[in-house]
């Protein structure tokens, strides 16, 4: 079963609610560019970045402790991996 990712974009937003996230009409493509974003450190100053490692186990502690359902936290964690994996 794929993912509903209009419902995990809706999640992703809970957490990070000051994130410009691009215009798009699909949710999918919105969510994996907000991901790759975010581990890439893009929106922080190029002095101050994260490696991707650190932006990975803050997201994922950051899913891990918020209040939403288990079956959104596995699939935000799993878009984590995936994307993290593709940016190595």
């Amino acid at each position: 079963m794929s993912p509903d990712y209009e419902k995990l974009l809706n999640e992703y937003r809970k957490l990070w609610n000051n994130r410009k996230l691009e215009e798009d009409t699909n949710a999918e493509n919105i969510l994996k560019e907000a991901i790759s974003r975010e581990l890439r450190d893009e929106n922080s100053h190029p002095r101050v970045r994260k490696t991707i490692y650190e932006k990975f186990y803050l997201a994922v502690k950051r899913i891990a402790h918020s209040d939403l359902d288990d079956t959104s936290k596995a699939a935000l964690i799993h878009m984590h991996i995936h994307e993290a994996e593709g940016l190595k």
